[in-house]
């Protein structure tokens, strides 16, 4: 692939590109042309392709090859790797599952994976991790995901399909066009817009949002976080607690019943559950009105005011939207569930620019109608092990194999899990309650990892097997709701011994019986072309042509037509009887039958306020003062490419920077850019802090992803020296209901760090030795097969 400076296109989940390159060298990214607002991310592209943290070779954990699966699995994180062969490291991998299968079946096999890994659709890592088991005879999985897990689980009981968490909102088009007031819990946070599973050709989010403002809409904030909502929307900020969302909306909704300002003809006609959610509302169940009073007393809205934007959205054509991170959190189900209601209260669900909606900003494609055929998507076939379980209770199935569970309905035992397989994700950045992840991490007898670098998923690993990146490769790029499909040209050759995790599996397949079966007889092209070809076929039976796959490929896009004017449940609206919601009613459930079955204390029938575990009101606010918000960074996606330079610029002395108020920061002789440790009974990190009055008192603002470097690896309760928040995060289901990650829902206290700093070491390898235990030499590097 050498040769004079050239561009080849590409594309990634922060934006399509051109990569410029010289003797295969990438030495610039350009966005594409058609972009308004490239990310930021970008530029780090060609930092993390080279970066010294990549995997240079098949590496296996130096006590799991000397004793065996099982016999040292508390080393992990501290032992030293040796390189191997990619010859003896397929072969131990294929040994070790043939083991592991014949012992205990294939539900002792974990095939994890949780995460975005590639843009492009066929090298998708979990995809093709998940063809390659089910292959093999299946495994345990997963179900939902780490974003919205718990609304996934509680919209299908309220309105019939999890489609509006997932983006299956109402346009842009039409809040232009309609909507007089829109009120956003937790705001519309542009910076998360950056990104877009599958890759974006068009950030617009912020176009978007300015043409809604100058078409007139008035904005209002609620969030504890003044920059969760651009500064040119002018919004009025209701600065509220953390997860006290739900007890705001409530006393919203109070206020409208009680002046007469609520819809009851729709409430009637389109809900079931009214009546006993209005009881509950008005205090009739429990002897407590949700008033204004009520509500103030726990967000710390002055009621004057939550009162003042009751009658401002019943005088409005009002939109009711909540962010993802809002159900990230102790009993996340009823935020979603409470903005519904307030939308039915109100009475505009259906109507043009009203009603409610969810994840405005909080990826790119958030706000566009989706195309009307199927993205490609590389097939995994069925999973012929009927074992999953809750995407986010993974710590609880390694500490409690065979334990008892509940989800959703269902009572379910957790598998007993031997081997862990991951490929495209890393757990050590977004699993919460990072030491007790430690702590889990040791119960399998084997770990195997693909990774391009050494991230600390891969540290805590027995055997990686060295991946390559998308620049790497050929694949096809594709987002259900951007209007182009990417030609993502291979753009430089792989670095070091890295291969394609497909290439990876069509070997293993082959030791293990299966290639045919799972190539299908295609490469890496024969699938790539085969893909865009079902594509075609599916797009051309709703009338859209594409064109033919060599001309796709020689201009490195294809266009989809635009298309917009869609109203959320206008259907629903129009015709309630015809065209009835997925519910057991066929209607809006504010009180839901099935839920009431369930029993659960946790997730009552009808939208509640429960007191969380940990929250400013708490008892424990005591010890720890400030309410954690491990919102998402600006800076790299989840924790992709925290390597690179748009990253590490923002690190303060090395560490992940957060935010206080500046009060916060003065009790306790706090400085901007002091180094501080963040800790509680989970854990502690150092991180930087920058003094800002966006942030609300008794709230630490501190993103997530800064790559985990325990000061002593493989310890339980090593200080973080880097600022991973997930150290001190809490790890428990929203309900038993969802499941779901509660993130939010976490308590620290800050003071200042003394003494020397420690080194941040996560950027480098980890030791690597000879089979002898002297350091490794790269001076004659392997060809990969």
């Amino acid at each position: 692939m050498t040769g004079g400076r050239r561009r080849v296109p590409h594309s990634s989940h922060w934006g399509a590109f051109a990569a410029e390159v010289t003797a295969d060298r990438l030495v610039a990214v350009h966005p594409h042309p058609d972009d308004p607002e490239p990310a930021e991310l970008l530029a780090s592209i060609p930092d993390a392709l080279d970066s010294p943290a990549r995997v240079a070779a098949p590496s296996v954990r130096r006590g799991w090859l000397e004793h065996g699966p099982g016999a040292t699995s508390d080393r992990r994180g501290a032992d030293p790797f040796v390189e191997v062969s990619w010859d003896e490291a397929l072969d131990l991998v294929a040994a070790e599952l043939t083991r592991v299968r014949a012992e205990h079946g294939n539900a002792a096999i974990f095939g994890g994976s949780y995460g975005w890994s590639s843009a492009g659709r066929f090298h998708h890592a979990k995809t093709q991790l998940g063809r390659f088991l089910n292959g093999f005879g299946g495994c345990t999985g997963q179900v939902h995901n780490y974003s919205y897990a718990a609304a996934s689980a509680i919209l299908p009981h309220v309105v019939g399909t999890a489609g509006p968490t997932a983006g299956e909102v109402t346009s842009w088009d039409v809040l232009e066009e309609h909507t007089g007031l829109w009120v956003m819990f937790g705001g519309t946070p542009v910076k998360n817009a950056q990104v877009e599973a599958g890759g974006v050709v068009r950030h617009d989010a912020v176009e978007r949002l300015r043409a809604i403002h100058a078409a007139g809409t008035e904005f209002v904030l609620v969030s504890p976080l003044r920059d969760d909502a651009p500064d040119f929307l002018d919004a009025q900020w209701l600065a509220v607690r953390p997860n006290t969302d739900t007890a705001l909306m409530l006393g919203l909704a109070h206020t409208l019943v009680v002046e007469g300002r609520h819809d009851e003809e729709f409430l009637t006609r389109y809900c079931t559950g009214w009546d006993r959610f209005r009881a509950y509302l008005l205090g009739e169940t429990d002897g407590r009105a949700k008033s204004a009073d009520w509500a103030a007393r726990i967000a710390d809205v002055p009621a004057p005011d939550i009162v003042a934007l009751a009658r401002r959205m019943a005088a409005h054509r009002t939109l009711i939207s909540a962010t993802w991170s809002l159900q990230r959190a102790d009993h996340g189900e009823q935020p979603f569930w409470m903005a519904i209601a307030l939308a039915a209260v109100l009475g505009q669900i259906g109507l043009p620019g009203g009603g409610f909606g969810f994840a405005y900003g909080d990826a790119a494609s958030i706000g566009h109608r989706r195309y009307p055929f199927p993205a490609p998507a590389l097939p995994t076939g069925p999973n012929p092990t009927d074992s999953w379980i809750p995407v986010a209770r993974i710590v609880d199935m390694l500490l409690n194999p065979g334990g008892g569970y509940d989800f959703d309905g269902e009572r379910r035992r957790y598998p007993d899990i031997r081997l862990v397989y991951w490929a495209g994700g890393n757990p050590f950045h977004h699993h919460q309650d990072l030491n007790r992840l430690v702590e889990g991490w040791r119960r399998p007898e084997t770990v195997i990892v693909h990774e391009p670098w050494w991230t600390p998923t891969a540290r805590y690993a027995d055997i990686v097997l060295p991946a390559t990146t998308t620049l790497e490769r050929n694949d096809l790029g594709a987002s259900s709701r951007d209007r182009f499909l990417l030609a993502m040209h291979q753009v430089v050759p792989p670095r070091g011994q890295a291969r394609n995790d497909h290439d990876i599996f069509v070997d293993l397949a082959g030791r293990l019986g299966f290639r045919e079966t799972f190539t299908e007889g295609r490469d890496e092209l024969g699938w790539i072309r085969h893909l865009y070809a079902r594509t075609r076929t599916a797009a051309a039976g709703q009338g859209i042509t594409l064109p033919d796959f060599d001309t796709f490929w020689r201009d490195g896009q294809a266009e989809i037509p635009a298309s917009g004017g869609r109203v959320l449940l206008g259907d629903f609206r129009a015709d309630p009887v015809g065209r009835p919601l997925r519910t057991p009613s066929g209607r809006i459930e504010l009180w839901s039958q099935t839920i009431a079955d369930f029993g659960y204390d946790d997730c009552p029938p009808h939208p509640a306020w429960l007191e969380p575990r940990e929250w400013l009101g708490a008892d424990l606010a005591t010890r720890y003062p400030l309410h954690l918000v491990s919102n998402q960074p600006r800076t790299r996606l989840h924790g992709q490419l925290d390597m690179g330079r748009v990253s590490r610029a923002s690190k303060i002395e090395g560490r992940e920077p957060c935010r206080m108020h500046p009060a916060d920061a003065a009790e306790r002789g706090i400085g901007d850019g002091d180094v501080v440790r963040v800790h509680n009974d989970r854990g502690a990190c150092l991180a930087g802090v920058r003094l800002d009055p966006a942030v609300r008192r008794g709230v630490l603002q501190l993103s997530t992803g800064a790559w985990y470097d325990p000061l002593r690896p493989g310890v339980l309760g090593a200080l973080d020296v880097h600022g991973n928040a997930n150290t001190l995060t809490a790890d428990h289901g929203t309900s038993r209901l969802g499941q779901g990650p509660s993130a939010h829902s976490a308590l620290v206290e800050v003071e200042v760090f003394t003494g020397p700093l420690p080194p941040i070491t996560v950027f480098e390898p980890p030791p690597l030795v000879g089979r002898s235990g002297r350091p490794a030499n790269h001076d004659q590097e392997e060809s990969a097969p």
